[in-house]
């Protein structure tokens, strides 16, 4: 369960950087998160998320982290 949660936030986060025309590197570049995690949380098989990297990417996007996880 917890890994489908993961997959549908990688989804999103994804979806989301296309959306606003970000690169892997330019959304790493704003948001303070290596380019190297950001391709991990996007990956196949990514990681569980922390609440400062939660915060780093809404912060990045101007979303709330609640707009943020809205899958």
């Amino acid at each position: 369960m917890a890994q489908n949660i993961e997959l549908k936030f990688a989804k999103r986060l994804r979806n989301l950087r296309k959306e606003y025309g970000y690169t892997q590197e330019h959304l790493a570049g704003i948001s303070g998160i290596d380019y190297k995690h950001i391709q991990l949380l996007e990956s196949k098989n990514p990681p569980a998320v922390r609440i400062d990297t939660l915060e780093k990417l809404a912060k990045a996007f101007k979303l709330t982290i609640s707009e943020l996880v809205d899958f």
